[in-house]
């Protein structure tokens, strides 16, 4: 299916949730914040929101350092 990621369009296995989303972008799940066609998602729900064609998701991820 085809999904929009921060302003990048790709193609993804369909049923994808949030979680297996972030898992295959090598992200941390807790240093990240996520929003589904402008939604933001609490992260308890990153395994149960399945991702669906057309979607727009944003990733903010927080760097930390000084």
């Amino acid at each position: 299916m085809r999904l929009t990621v921060n302003g990048e369009p790709g193609e993804f296995p369909e049923g994808l949730s949030v979680a297996h989303l972030v898992a295959e972008l090598g992200l941390q799940e807790r240093r990240i914040v996520v929003e589904v066609n402008r939604v933001i998602l609490r992260r308890d729900q990153y395994g149960a929101h399945r991702l669906v064609a057309g979607d727009e998701v944003e990733i903010v991820h927080f760097v930390g350092g000084g």
